[in-house]
């Protein structure tokens, strides 16, 4: 009786430690774990119990005991060992430092021009995609008057796309910096009566990359369709190595997600990958993977922000159609894939808007665009 009662006591107890622990990873975002968490207490109450029993006397029936549990915690490692080798393999889309391109703080990166143009009061609240907060923070320095404008809470602010948008359509910002809407964000100002009024300042190069080791170099046009398509899905069809296509994609809304789908037209876009997400309540959403330089994969963003932003030294850019997206064939128009991107408002009353926005049009402004990294609109 005695030992029943002392087992039932260490179940409880191990009960209620595995419970709050397993609780404290989950909300911690560490899902991976989980069966280890579990399987762990589980194997030592089964050691405790047996010892009480004296099971576990003999070096045979020990060896059998430590040989059980042994496999049982290699199957519950294979999930950590899987999330760390994924975790230990490079993004291209990683966490930009955006605040080395905070407008007027000393030993920042941003491009340095004088302008005719200065503003000193009214001054238009900014937003803008990641990818464009080096070039309107250059804008902000030529034209604002020196003071703070911190990345995510003052008048010069940075975002991703699909947040700026919301942020101009509810009428927080005035003017964003960003590639074309996509159809659900068009939808959502028409929904609040507003219209998007958009200006094209500069050009740049949509790309396609790989992992380096790839053998990869071109793909066409047509091929870059039919492997979002899902009608090509080894690389060994393209002239690659005899393996699976691991094309990833972007999150609905962002600028090159709205990009690849105004590229594929017609044509439907097969269903990106995804994975589970835990979020701070400790449940679970589906989430579009991020991407992960696995020597399969294949994505696509930005020129400026795959070369002078993210910097990743572990991706090639991919020639389409046999041209390479550098800035030259950007300017003579022989790189296919080629988007504009835009000053965008939506109904501000600011006066100051549209003189900063024929500013960036004119000569001094183009000038910082192509001094940025970036393609003008008209080459000066």
């Amino acid at each position: 009786m005695l030992k029943f009662i002392q087992i039932v006591s260490i179940l409880i107890g191990l009960s209620f430690v595995t419970l709050m622990v397993a609780f404290i990873i989950t909300l911690s975002g560490g899902l991976h774990l989980i069966y280890l968490v579990f399987t762990i207490p589980v194997c030592l109450f089964v050691w405790i119990v047996c010892s009480m029993f004296k099971w576990t006397n003999t070096k045979k029936r020990r060896g059998l005991l430590f040989g059980v549990m042994g496999i049982a915690l290699l199957i519950a490692a294979i999930k950590p060992i899987q999330h760390y080798y994924k975790m230990s393999i490079p993004t291209v889309d990683a966490e930009i430092d955006v605040t080395v391109y905070q407008p007027f703080v000393p030993g920042n990166k941003v491009v340095k021009n004088k302008a005719s143009l200065q503003l000193t009061e009214s001054l238009p609240r900014l937003d803008g995609a990641t990818a464009m907060y080096p070039l309107y923070a250059a804008f902000v320095e030529a034209t604002y008057p020196k003071g703070e404008y911190p990345p995510y809470n003052s008048r010069v602010q940075v975002s991703r796309t699909p947040e700026a948008y919301q942020n101009l359509i509810a009428g927080d910002v005035d003017l964003i910096f960003a590639a074309a809407p996509s159809t659900s964000q068009e939808w959502q100002a028409e929904k609040e009566g507003l219209t998007f009024d958009m200006t094209p300042i500069g050009r740049e190069a949509f790309v396609f990359f790989v992992h380096r080791k790839n053998n990869i170099d071109n793909l066409t046009l047509e091929q870059v369709k039919k492997i979002y398509a899902g009608e090509i899905t080894n690389w060994r069809e393209v002239g690659g190595e005899d393996e699976a296509i691991r094309a990833f994609q972007r999150p609905a809304d962002s600028g090159s997600q709205t990009t690849l789908e105004k590229l594929m037209g017609n044509t439907p876009i097969m269903e990106a990958p995804t994975e589970d997400v835990a979020t701070g309540m400790g449940g679970i959403i589906r989430e579009v993977s991020q991407y992960r330089n696995y020597k399969n994969a294949l994505g696509f963003t930005f020129r400026y922000y795959s070369t002078e932003m993210a910097g990743n030294k572990k991706i090639k850019l991919l020639s389409i159609d046999g041209v390479a997206p550098t800035k030259e064939n950007i300017q003579n128009g022989t790189y296919p894939l080629v988007s504009e991107f835009y000053a965008i408002t939506a109904g501000t009353e600011n006066q100051n808007v549209q003189k900063l926005i024929d500013w960036i049009l004119s000569e001094e402004g183009q000038a910082i665009v192509e001094k940025v990294g970036y393609v003008p609109v008209e080459n000066h």
